[in-house]
């Protein structure tokens, strides 16, 4: 037996089963993205329907981390409540054993035909569709392949007395050897950070008759419990939401086990007569053919099982991580934008929507932002108090917009379909171009302070400029009610108010010049009043640019 070439061995077949869940967590993702994005805008209150979301994104992205980590995203996020996440986080935990199933199916030998089934439409293909499909199915042949490495990594150590000795007391079929494989089994997962990966460990360990049946089921517990770090370690610095759900997430995983621990025996008898064929049956070179199935099943009913028994308890759940996860008060709580944690930890599609609702709160303070500036101007005095509060406004978007443009640049470093390209180009597009109706909104208000008591904006110049501000100001609210699906424009007819508004900009810059020349103003009121025009002019261009892209947005999600 070579230590270093098990070792080398073992960890070139993980690097290769990590690459293959990888290339078809991808691949998956860029083909289903929509589909992701749609379940996701659909979720209600429904714990069923937060169940079979959180099943169906999990078997898309082939990671009940990724699910968990952003649910915990969107929980902190306000997007959801804390027991629509618990219904997701049920449901991850049932998504993530159609892994155990792939690896389980005896194809291993075939891994390179899988590879070389995926490997021309994945590089060659022109449609972008069937190069994800080529992505997917190369994965899956890197995922056996990997398996295999592992598997003959382990082949040796069946004729090491000494490694038999080290794990002789995890083989003991009795409480005490349970114990201490689930305990092995969720720190293993705690350093690997994947329990996929720890579950291919798993089988490829029994597999190859190192480890008995009942000690791979109870590392399989242990690595449910251990998958859970990953959504704490996501949760701290969020708010105090998000730490309940990555708490309930982890409750969830020890009370089922714990409940699983109690019945083992009979769960193992229960499995065995599901599952045909002995487990523990070696054949003449000392592999388990048949172990791999029962593993995968063993995993299935645990977590459907736990999943039945808590879904009524789900409103019980929430209350206990709200008690043991107390809201301090007396700490202020900084505000987060969505985008909560790396981009590569989520879905494309997911962190596209996560963008478009921060986008939209955008659009909100904006929207404030116009209607604070419109009576400033229309006050008798101005305030300060309001000229305080624009500026702070005008700085919080600018923030926004920086934090929506750098995490939408890292979510385009991931693979995504040409429709997710156009989302993302006309998600950055919309939020620089909402930064620039806020910056002239400052400008405007700003403007007023060039008024001196003597050279006040009054008569018909006066009543034309409110009107024209008024005017422009309903034109960016039809343009964030398009953004919002509520009574949406056409397209026609956002373009002729764009257009009219051009109009009437340069038809009154030109009545108050008009004035000035019959000396109904002061020379002085000209710059003023032709940049206070100016400044609503590039609102409304700006508004229409933003109409564009928003267009393009809707038309590419469709």
């Amino acid at each position: 037996m070579d230590p270093f070439k098990i070792i080398y061995m073992l960890l070139g077949g993980l690097g290769i089963f990590f690459f293959g869940m990888k290339l078809m967590s991808d691949g998956l993702q860029v083909m289903a993205g929509d589909v992701i994005r749609k379940i996701i805008n659909s979720l209600t209150a429904n714990r069923i329907m937060a169940v079979g979301v959180g099943i169906v994104v999990t078997c898309i992205v082939q990671s009940s981390s990724v699910t968990t980590v952003m649910s915990v995203g969107f929980v902190n996020a306000g997007l959801m409540t804390l027991k629509q996440a618990i219904g997701i986080i049920f449901g991850a935990n049932i998504g993530t054993t159609i892994t155990g199933w792939i690896i389980s199916v005896k194809v291993g030998k075939y891994g390179l035909l899988f590879v070389a089934a995926g490997f021309m439409p994945g590089l060659f293909s022109k449609n972008n569709y069937w190069q994800q499909i080529g992505k997917a199915v190369m994965g899956i042949g890197f995922i056996f392949i990997g398996l295999v490495t592992m598997s003959n990594a382990f082949i040796p150590l069946r004729e090491s007395p000494e490694f038999l000795d080290s794990i002789a007391y995890f083989a003991g079929d009795n409480y005490g050897a349970y114990i201490a494989s689930i305990m092995m089994g969720c720190l293993l997962t705690v350093v690997v950070q994947s329990s996929s990966a720890m579950l291919g460990i798993t089988i490829a360990l029994a597999s190859t008759g190192i480890i008995t049946y009942h000690t791979a089921v109870a590392l399989v517990l242990g690595e449910n419990i251990g998958t859970t770090i990953t959504a704490l370690l996501a949760s701290v610095g969020a708010n105090v939401n998000a730490k309940r759900a990555a708490r309930a997430h982890a409750c969830f995983n020890l009370f089922g086990v714990s409940f699983m621990l109690l019945i083992l025996p009979w769960y193992f008898d229960l499995v065995d007569w599901i599952v045909p064929n002995d487990p523990n049956f070696q054949e003449g070179d000392g592999a388990r053919p048949f172990i791999a199935q029962h593993i995968a099943m063993a995993h299935s009913i645990f977590n459907i099982s736990a999943t039945v028994l808590f879904l009524p308890f789900v409103d019980t759940l929430a209350t206990f991580v709200t008690r043991i996860t107390k809201d301090r008060s007396d700490e202020k709580e900084i505000p987060h934008l969505l985008m909560l944690g790396p981009s590569q930890d989520m879905p494309v599609s997911t962190g596209l929507l996560q963008a478009e609702k921060e986008t939209l709160k955008m659009a909100d303070i904006t929207q404030r932002m116009s209607l604070l500036v419109n009576q400033y101007w229309k006050e008798d005095k101005p305030s300060p108090k309001k000229l305080e509060k624009i500026i702070s406004y005008e700085e919080i978007i600018d923030n926004i917009h920086k934090e929506v443009t750098i995490f939408l640049g890292y979510v385009m470093e991931r693979p995504m379909s040409r429709n997710q390209s156009k989302q993302t180009q006309a998600l950055i597009k919309v939020v620089d171009e909402m930064e620039s109706v806020a910056d002239y909104l400052e400008r405007l208000a700003v403007y007023r302070g060039r008024f001196k008591k003597d050279e006040t904006l009054e008569g018909e110049s006066q009543q034309e400029f409110f009107d024209f501000m008024d005017e422009v100001n309903r034109f960016f609210d039809s343009i964030v009610n398009e953004f919002n699906d509520v009574t949406p424009d056409g397209t026609a007819q956002i373009k002729k108010k764009s257009d009219d508004l051009q109009v009437w900009a340069d038809s009154i810059r030109d009545k108050h010049l008009e004035r000035i020349s019959k000396r109904v103003y002061k020379p002085i009121t000209a710059l003023t009043f032709s940049d206070m025009v100016v400044a609503l002019r590039k609102i409304r261009t700006h508004s229409y640019n933003m109409s564009k892209s928003i267009e393009v947005l809707k038309t590419s999600v469709d």
